[in-house]
């Protein structure tokens, strides 16, 4: 008797996903509650198991587009599960022959998981074009771990070019080469949303510049303290975060959106993080961040972009938001205008800290500066209020103790 996998319900408001890998093969036994395929929706990865122990038989294939409820694949009654290692009596044969130049390591005992590697360790062998069956597994069963993966990649990026391989033809001058690769669904979601956001709002962008001094100084004398007390790093993603918190209650409309022909005002801040995933762009959000510390905010960054990087954030961690920060100057960039996360109204971009000349107390001075934009649907938000929203936003960053006592 064969049992149907179908697509399990990953979100409300989610009707199709796409089949982005198999991690078992057609054919192979599968136990129970074991990963056999991953999944990607518009929003993010999510793993298929294994709803009971047999032999696989896969019915979609890599790529395809599944409705929810859609059969992937079937489990059937029946094969074995892979041979353990060899029998103790050949062991112990081969351990009394005394002809020792023949001698073999022992082997190890062989599970369901031996070879097979986990998604995470999956996606970088693919990435590499690694065959899995070329890679030993240090994890529970023999299953090939991330670590693994990332040594074996490092291993053969270490091995000296063969002279013996065959000479690579001498490019021709003025030929070009291209590859089409098929758009992910998180990829084609964030193109439509974006284009969206465009054509229907009244997007506009305003410039503001900070200087992080004072901010890089509490850093440099507290990081240690901090790092030793709460066990996480200060980075300037908890001053920002607490400084827009606080500029969201002086100016409740940048924190608002439209909703048909109503304003809907939020008395909460969930605070939106850009991160950059192996898949994509991803928005996790920061719940009531308004009543966080930094070290609570700090704690959070890092869960989230943890997850992020390996494609572990679920839909309620990235539903819902009421404002956005993106940080472009990690990547280099000197300024930018983000556009609007919708159905929010405000999105922050921070840019690179260079130092700068300017002029303090009649003084030209060298100061670390970073410029920041804010890009705000101007249907809900006046100039007025952007414009006050990120003067407030510099007063609070320029003088830090403000964070600290509410004024």
């Amino acid at each position: 008797m064969s049992l149907e996998i179908k697509v399990p319900p990953v979100g409300e408001s989610i009707s199709e996903v796409v089949l982005s890998s198999w991690i078992k093969k057609d054919g192979d036994y599968v136990e129970m509650d074991e990963v056999i395929a991953e999944l990607e929706s518009d929003k993010a990865t999510f793993e298929l198991t294994a709803e009971k122990a047999g032999t696989l038989k896969t019915i979609a294939n890599e790529g395809d587009t599944l409705l929810i409820g859609a059969t992937v694949c079937q489990i059937e009654e029946g094969g074995a599960a892979p041979a353990a290692s060899a029998s103790k009596s050949e062991e112990s044969t081969s351990s009394k022959t005394p002809e020792k130049s023949e001698e073999k390591p022992a082997e190890k005992p062989e599970t369901y998981a031996s070879g097979v590697p986990s998604p995470a360790a999956a996606k970088i062998l693919a990435e590499k074009g690694v065959d899995s069956s070329s890679v030993n597994g240090s994890g529970p069963g023999g299953r090939i771990t991330k670590e693994d993966a990332v040594k074996f990649e490092k291993k053969e990026a270490a091995k000296p070019q063969s002279a013996a391989t065959s000479p690579q033809p001498a490019a021709v001058a003025g030929a070009r080469a291209e590859r089409r690769e098929k758009m992910s669904s998180l990829r084609k979601t964030v193109a439509k949303r974006l284009v969206t956001v465009k054509n229907e709002t009244a997007m506009l962008t305003t410039f503001n510049e900070v200087d992080m001094q004072p901010v890089m100084e509490i850093r440099s004398k507290y990081k240690d303290k901090f790092k030793e007390k709460f066990g996480v790093g200060l980075g300037f993603m908890s001053f920002f975060t607490k400084a827009v918190c606080e500029a969201l209650k002086d100016f409740p409309a940048v924190n608002a959106r439209i909703d048909g022909e109503e304003i809907v005002y939020n008395d909460f801040a969930d605070i939106s993080i850009a991160v950059s995933a192996p898949k994509g762009l991803v928005v996790p959000i920061i719940r009531n961040a308004d009543s966080m510390s930094l070290a609570q905010i700090e704690k959070a960054v890092m869960e989230l972009a943890g997850k992020a990087r390996e494609s572990k954030l679920t839909l309620e961690e990235m539903t819902g938001g009421t404002f956005t920060i993106t940080n472009g100057g990690v990547f280099g960039s000197m300024m930018s205008t983000p556009i609007i996360n919708a159905p929010q109204s405000a999105i922050l971009g921070m840019h690179n800290i260079v130092e700068r000349p300017v002029a303090l107390n009649g003084q030209v001075v060298i100061r670390p500066i970073m410029y920041i934009a804010l890009s705000y649907d101007h249907r809900i938000i006046d100039g007025r209020e952007s414009v006050g929203f990120l003067v407030r936003v510099k007063q609070l960053l320029e003088d830090p103790a403000r964070l600290l006592l509410g004024v």
